[in-house]
Formats: structure tokens, C-alpha cells, sequence
């Protein structure tokens, strides 16, 4: 009886607790300039961090939950709130003859719930092979924070080639043979600052919710 109470204690405390997370995410989305920082050609996000440090506190299923409320509030933002790239994010866009479809709602959710995946087993892989380490966890920590926002930037921009490559090429203004290139420039300018400060926050306040998570139990 006592187990039974412990883990229903338990699942309510992890339910409450995904659900501080994406309250936190749906937050940063709805602010204006906080969660998604319009850039012109796309935009750059940091919504990806709630959704790792997530991840690490409460595990891959609440982490891929949580990359699916950041998928949703990409959809919604793209729809409501669009740049001219939004089509590759949701289908219900359309600029001139170019319209999302399927694909757009594949490259919306699947890098966001794989950033809620990705960056607990990198986490844990790193530390069991830095375990004598005296910086293992924050050497694991600040790993696992630049896998998570480099799952979301790389699938995300590999998938619009994949999918959307001559659209993509139109709206942008570039020839299709150089559309990679411009991508490659995208992750360069948008993905390595977006990684390095996902490391950062995530080794910095993720240590500091690892500990409050051993407390607590």
C-alpha cells in the first residue's frame, strides 16, 4: 500500500512538474521577441532549453512531451504570426502559389520532440564516460545542452532542403544549386550561437536542478 501511494505521489509530482515546464514554454512563446526572435529569413528560438532541461529532470517521455509543446507553438506562431519561410512549418500557410503541407507538420514537430529526447541519453552517456571526471556533470550537462539545440537546427534546416528545397530557394532568393549553402549559412549564424548558449544555461541552471530533483527525493 505504502508503494502504491509512493509512486502515485510520484507521478503526480512528475505530472505537475512537466506541466511548470510547458507552462514555461507556452510563456516564452507567447512573449513577443522572448521564445522566437523573428529574423527576416527565419528566426531563432530559445525555447529549445526549457525543453532540454526538461529532458534531463524528468526524463525522455516528459522531454518528448515537452518537444511536442514546443512543436505546437511553432505551428501556431507560424500560422498566426508568419514570416515568408512559415510554410515550412505549418501547413495552413501559404505565400503566393507556395503552401506547407505534411511535411510542413514533420519538420514542426519531429526535431521539437526529439530535443526532448536527445539530450537525457547524451547526458547520461557522457557521464558514465567521464565518471571519474571531476567536472563530469557539467561536462555532461553543457554536451547535452549543445545536442539538444543541434538536433532541433540541424533536422530542422536538413529537413526544409529535404522537402522544401526550390520553395525554400524562391522565397529566400537564391538559386536552388546555392540553397544549401544559404542554409549551411543559417545554422552557422542562428544554430552555433543557439547552441552555446543552450550549453551554458542548460550546465548552469541544470545543476541546479539536479540537485533540487536529489532532494526532493
Amino acid at each position: 500500500m505504502n508503494n502504491e501511494t509512493t509512486n502515485t505521489t510520484s507521478q503526480v509530482k512528475g505530472l505537475v512538474q512537466a506541466a511548470l515546464f510547458a507552462a514555461l514554454i507556452i510563456l516564452m512563446a507567447m512573449v513577443p521577441f522572448l521564445g522566437y526572435i523573428p529574423l527576416g529569413f527565419t528566426r531563432a528560438t530559445i525555447i529549445h532549453i526549457p525543453v532540454i532541461l526538461g529532458a534531463l529532470v524528468l526524463g525522455p517521455k516528459k522531454g518528448a512531451f515537452l518537444g511536442l509543446i514546443f512543436g505546437l507553438t511553432s505551428l501556431i506562431n507560424n500560422t498566426m504570426n508568419p514570416t515568408v519561410t512559415s510554410f515550412v512549418f505549418s501547413p495552413f500557410y501559404s505565400l503566393g502559389e507556395i503552401q506547407g503541407g505534411f511535411a510542413s507538420i514533420l519538420i514542426c514537430f519531429v526535431p521539437r520532440i526529439l530535443t526532448g529526447v536527445v539530450p537525457y541519453y547524451v547526458y547520461h552517456g557522457v557521464r558514465k564516460v567521464t565518471t571519474k571526471w571531476k567536472a563530469s556533470q557539467n561536462t555532461a550537462l553543457f554536451v547535452a545542452g549543445i545536442s539538444g539545440a543541434l538536433t532541433n537546427t540541424l533536422l530542422v534546416m536538413n529537413m526544409i532542403y529535404f522537402f522544401f528545397k526550390d520553395d525554400y530557394a524562391q522565397v529566400n532568393q537564391v538559386s536552388v544549386d546555392a540553397v544549401y549553402g544559404f542554409i549551411m549559412t543559417i545554422i552557422g549564424i542562428n544554430g552555433v550561437p543557439e547552441a552555446i548558449v543552450a550549453a551554458i544555461l542548460t550546465m548552469v541552471i541544470g545543476r541546479i536542478l539536479l540537485k533540487l530533483k536529489e532532494r526532493l527525493h
